[in-house]
């Protein structure tokens, strides 16, 4: 037996390692410097700053709490109350009940989740704050019946006659013999469905709308781009938690500490007294979420549109807090943010009326947008002031000429970032495109998950348009991309490959050019080279869709977004490129000088820029989908 205590002391701190080195790594990682999630390159504060400065990310802890609260007190009150009932039921109520009440936590959370979602739809319910809230205690219920049946079971099943037989009255028999005794139980399941509710992420992800997310959609959001302010907002959840386990062990041993001094003295009368860790604990969890809800509860402005709320919908990660926070101050509105993984899903939301103020697709989205009669045709008079402060090159182009419908927001390139101690140059320009096949590189690649870009990689470097829709063509070209996937072991990633490249772990990549301009910022070892094949030159701007709310402050964001001081401060935290002429000119000149991904190739005949081709996105998200499973054999 004494040999076997180191192995398991060994295996103990192993676990004990495994489990907090992450919590360490993320809570070091919060005071970095730059934006890398892997690379500490010194102390900083800037992304609690940037934390507290984000309205989004305040607004979704002051729901998460909310939310959280409100499901905890009433599914454990409907809950608790379930329970007790049950216990004086028939056995076959009981036994239907019970299992009834053991499949939402049996079934998977996303059965859950798309079950409730067609609820909300197939009732037009609008999904917000009162559906998520709903959801939450739909789930919390089973939870807290399940730590409470068992105490009740413990009862004698006697007591509450003998307490009316003494004269209770029935409410008076609930609340003042059987709740008490099942108190521990009530206890645990409050804050089994706290945990649970603060915790969701799917359910809440299908249950919201409107703009209304927690934090868990919120760091869903934000992970999907490096931003290090997930790790600031971490760690004062770890620093809060933290802070509630000191108080629930030390305060009791305070307690008995000073209650054995008392004892000890000869004059000390005892005094009778209820009070347990559990108090403590509840109490700790409610001042602190109390605190919380009237530090982070958002305040309204008094300016020209005081009260009104802005719905914004574009990509994660793609705006300044900074500047939204400028525009709330400008016209006293609130913006809410709402983020989407793809033009795909924009449009699914977009097309059966979901309300958004101000959307930002990209081109070949727009161009759909408007052939459906989805857009808002712009009032020219509201937006000149906006369109002549932007670059000629980005205005009047083929998805939508003259503007009619949108004012472009951001704009590049995608190309190849590399780096330059693993690829020579001379490759790049000899090859193109056709360096994804090198046997040289073989493994030491990353292919994008984007079925149009991987495509146009393909068809470029086959000398064919990427707006093609010949089926032989994209055949070809679904060859092309099959011979990298069987032959050169690649990588498929999204916006992950930003911290892979910047920390140089392969030797090159699909990316897009804003991209590519923070990967040089954090790392001159890295180049950005666009093949002469030709590339994709895309354009995302601002639209106002028809079914949009308030127009009015509409405009008024797009004229103000599209403004030097908020296009500086957009570009300049996401690192696209600016639209506004001289915001452009003056990023290119200094934050990043001698960037080449920052300003955009133009010019250049065998550029091209995505057109909405029905069958063409059809044909290449089915062969793309077969590609990934050729990759993934492969590997």
């Amino acid at each position: 037996m004494k040999k076997k205590r180191p192995v398991g002391m060994i295996m103990t701190i192993l676990t004990i390692i495994f489990f907090y080195l992450p919590i360490v790594f993320m809570v070091v990682f919060s005071f970095n410097s730059s934006k890398s999630l892997t690379s500490f390159t010194g102390f900083s504060m800037r992304w609690y700053a940037q934390m507290f400065a984000s309205h989004d990310m305040m607004d979704s802890l002051y729901v998460t709490i909310v939310i959280a609260v409100l499901a905890t007190l009433i599914s454990t009150i409907i809950g608790t109350l379930t329970a007790i009932g049950l216990n004086y039921s028939r056995k076959l109520v009981k036994a239907y009940v019970t299992q009834i009440n053991d499949l939402p936590m049996m079934n998977p959370d996303i059965v859950t989740a798309i079950g409730l979602m067609l609820l909300f739809i197939t009732f037009h319910i609008e999904r917000g704050f009162m559906t998520l809230l709903l959801a939450h205690i739909a789930f919390c219920i089973p939870y807290v019946m399940l730590s409470v049946t068992p105490k009740i079971r413990q009862l004698d099943p006697n007591l509450a006659d003998a307490a009316m037989d003494l004269g209770a009255t029935p409410f008076q028999t609930l609340t003042k013999v059987i709740v008490p005794e099942i108190m521990p139980g009530v206890v645990s399941g409050a804050l089994i469905a706290f945990t649970m509710s603060f915790d969701d992420f799917i359910i809440s992800y299908f249950a919201t709308g409107k703009g209304v997310k927690n934090l868990s959609i919120m760091v869903y959001t934000m992970a999907k781009r490096v931003n290090p302010s997930i790790n600031a907002i971490s760690t004062l959840l770890v620093l809060l938690i933290t802070v509630i386990l000191l108080l629930v062990n030390i305060v009791p041993v305070i307690r008995q500490k000073i209650a054995r001094k008392r004892e000890a003295d000869p004059d000390y009368v005892p005094k009778a007294t209820n009070h347990s860790a559990r108090n403590i604990t509840i109490g700790s969890i409610i001042a602190a979420m109390a605190l919380l809800l009237v530090f982070f509860r958002p305040d309204g402005g008094s300016q020209a549109f005081a009260g009104q709320t802005l719905h914004l919908y574009l990509p994660g990660e793609y705006i300044s807090d900074e500047m939204l926070a400028g525009f709330e101050e400008q016209t006293g509105a609130q913006v809410i943010v709402d983020n989407f993984d793809s033009n795909e899903q924009m449009y699914i939301k977009v097309a059966n009326g979901e309300a958004f103020d101000v959307l930002i697709p990209s081109d070949y989205m727009i161009q759909r947008l408007i052939q459906e009669d989805l857009l808002t045709k712009l009032d020219p008079a509201r937006v000149d002031e906006a369109l002549v402060q932007l670059d000629d090159k980005v205005l009047n182009l083929a998805y939508d000429p003259g503007n009619q419908y949108s004012v472009p927001y951001f704009w590049g390139t995608v190309g190849i970032v590399y780096d330059k101690e693993k690829v020579p140059l001379e490759d790049l320009e000899r090859e193109g495109w056709a360096v994804f096949q090198d046997p040289k590189y073989k493994g030491d690649i990353f292919m994008y998950d984007s079925e149009r870009d991987q495509f146009m990689t393909a068809l470029k470097n086959l000398g064919y348009s990427m707006n093609t829709d010949n089926e032989q063509e994209l055949q070809a070209a679904y060859d092309w991309l099959a011979q990298v996937g069987t032959t050169m072991e690649p990588e498929i990633v999204t916006d992950e490959i930003i911290d892979h490249m910047a920390n140089a772990r392969k030797a090159l990549g699909l990316i897009y050019s804003g991209d590519a301009t923070y990967v040089i910022q954090e790392n001159d070892q890295m180049g950005y080279f666009l093949p002469n094949e030709g590339t994709n030159l895309w354009t995302d701007a601002m639209c106002i869709p028809k079914s949009a709310p308030n127009p009015e402050l509409a405009y008024a964001f797009i004229n103000y977004a599209a403004g030097y001081e908020a296009q500086m401060l957009n570009s300049s935290y996401v690192g696209y490129t600016a639209t506004n002429k001289e915001a452009e000119e003056e990023l290119a000149n200094t934050e990043f000088a001698g960037i080449d991904s920052y300003i955009p190739r133009t010019g250049y005949a065998n550029d091209e820029v995505f057109e909405y081709n029905a069958k063409a996105r059809k044909i290449i998200a089915d062969l793309w989908s077969r590609i990934k499973v050729v990759i993934s054999n492969a590997n």
